[in-house]
């Protein structure tokens, strides 16, 4: 399992890459192999302001269904095309071609209180 340093996390397991005024977001090593199988990822979100903690959107695994959880508050630019025809790169490449979405940030100082990949990974404790 990998926690990638140049990433920051959150509790609910989604990653945040960010550049410059924009980030990436996907979840984590971790989540999808909890998940199992990915297949469907539903985000409707795309021109929103989604705020920090909350909903938007959800990871359908073959046994279960989870919400995806917003690290920091912005504007979803863009959804992951590749994940519509292939959402198993979610699975593949968690912190690749599995990315979910792109988002301009609203305040960069909401990263500062996410978890560093050392806080995230003693938190599920492999």
């Amino acid at each position: 399992m990998t926690f990638p340093t140049d990433l920051k996390y959150t509790k609910d397991h989604e990653w945040i890459r960010v550049e410059g005024e924009e980030a990436v977001i996907g979840i984590t090593d971790f989540a999808q192999r909890e998940l199992g199988d990915i297949v469907f990822v539903d985000i409707n979100t795309v021109g929103e302001e989604v705020a920090q903690d909350k909903v938007f959107g959800t990871v359908e695994a073959v046994k279960t269904v989870s919400d995806l959880f917003m690290p920091v508050t912005g504007t979803i630019l863009a959804v992951n095309e590749k994940i519509d025809s292939s959402p198993e790169l979610v699975n593949q490449d968690p912190y690749g071609d599995g990315w979910l979405v792109r988002v301009k940030l609203n305040d960069s100082a909401d990263v500062a209180g996410l978890l560093s990949a050392e806080a995230y990974q003693a938190q599920v404790a492999v």
